[in-house]
């Protein structure tokens, strides 16, 4: 048996009145999807733990089959991970957004600093961190900043300030600013306010500061194959999505084209999983973060662009594919709604789709309206359903498979 998790970031929204009043994924052009609804199991899953924050962070960790509620220690230290970071003792990990900013720096202009080249970013990131790093003064702790993808990067920093309160900058889409409070928010302000005089040094960036959130220690996952029986790879362009890989010991792996923005290459996606799947692994995880990208941006067209593109460009290919290989079970669903009229996460649940190629469900709509008098399930019980088990308690001294990320 070989089995696919599917993960359309974001896709779940609102109705929307410029496509009179559907929702995107009730929108969109979708026939393949629409037939493996006609013959799979639809429902309601709740991946945001009541009283938990609707990141991508708590929602994907529950797609993989792990409480958030258990497992969850921040946001960044996830995306560190997938850096190859280990944090020491004494330090924690925030996320460092480039952001732009208005004039004077009352209003989040673009929580995604305009999607700047890698590169460019990496050589701001040494600047910052040749700039602001090195020992905190007062503390037992170090600062520096690490470069990630795009827009998302990483700045280690004492653990002091853990407690601090951060705002997530696609909270704050042209909305004006909230700064951190709390535990070190006077050097964390420092820190940004410091980053603008550093990245006006690099005119071919848009961004104007640095945004610091998402702060938490070095989690500890179980290991995947150690809890749930199977091998598993993982295709993903987002920091974020690969450190859960690396840290329950998937292999992550990486392919040419895929940016984490619309552009993506659906089908090198599409095509790493087959390739994993066929050279042995049980199970693999192809997530795209274009539809989360487009609900943040508050673009209708895009989203349902990006739907259509996962249905044709990857599900069709896909599914005859996976037929060629055997018996295989498949399940779909974003890791929280980003409704386009909001511009940011929410925490309602989410149309999840279950899909079995030897036996039939009870059939459905994969939509919201579509699943709205469904009983609502526990995210990360899905990977129970998909598996058809129970996991398995994992011992920490025992063997486990180690986290790889495949060229």
């Amino acid at each position: 048996m070989k089995y696919v998790v599917c993960v359309p970031d974001g896709c779940s929204d609102h109705p929307v009145p410029e496509l009179g009043g559907l929702t995107p994924l009730e929108a969109a052009h979708t026939p393949t999807l629409d037939r493996l609804a006609a013959r799979g199991t639809v429902g309601r899953a709740a991946v945001i733990p009541e009283g938990m924050a609707p990141g991508s962070d708590v929602g994907n960790m529950s797609l993989l089959g792990y409480d958030p509620r258990q497992f969850h220690t921040g946001r960044a230290p996830i995306e560190a991970a997938a850096l190859g970071m280990v944090l020491p003792e004494g330090q924690i990990a925030f996320r460092a957004n480039l952001v732009v900013l208005n004039d004077d720096a009352t209003e989040m202009v673009d929580f995604a600093g305009g999607h700047p080249d890698s590169e460019v970013a990496a050589a701001a990131m040494a600047a910052l961190d040749e700039r602001l790093g090195g020992p905190v003064p007062d503390t037992d702790g170090h600062l520096g900043f690490t470069p990630g993808v795009q827009y998302r990067h990483i700045m280690v920093a004492p653990d002091d300030w853990l407690d601090a309160e951060c705002i997530p900058p696609h909270d704050l889409s042209g909305k004006a600013l909230q700064w951190p409070t709390g535990p070190g928010a006077d050097e964390l302000r420092r820190i940004m306010d410091t980053s603008a005089e550093v990245l006006a040094e690099f005119p071919e960036l848009a961004a104007t500061h640095v945004w610091l959130w998402g702060q938490g220690t070095q989690p500890a996952l179980d290991d995947f194959a150690g809890r749930w029986g199977v091998s598993a790879g993982m295709v993903t362009a987002v920091d974020l999505v690969r450190g859960l890989g690396v840290l329950s010991g998937m292999e992550v792996v990486e392919v040419e084209g895929a940016t984490g923005w619309y552009d993506t290459d659906y089908e090198a996606k599409r095509d790493a999983a087959l390739a994993g799947l066929e050279a042995g692994k049980d199970l693999f995880v192809i997530h795209v973060e274009a539809t989360d990208e487009a609900g943040h941006a508050g673009d209708v067209a895009a989203k349902v662009e990006a739907l259509e593109n996962w249905d044709r460009r990857i599900l069709t290919d896909l599914v005859e594919r996976l037929d060629a290989l055997g018996p295989w079970r498949m399940l779909l669903l974003p890791d929280h709604p980003t409704p386009v009229a909001l511009k940011t996460h929410t925490t309602e649940p989410v149309p999840y789709l279950l899909v079995d190629s030897a036996q039939d469900g009870a059939g459905g709509t994969y939509s919201e309206p579509g699943v709205a008098d469904e009983p609502v399930l526990a995210g990360h019980r899905l990977m129970a359903e998909l598996l058809q088990r129970e996991p398995q308690p994992v011992d920490p001294a025992g063997d486990s498979a180690t986290a790889s990320v495949a060229p």
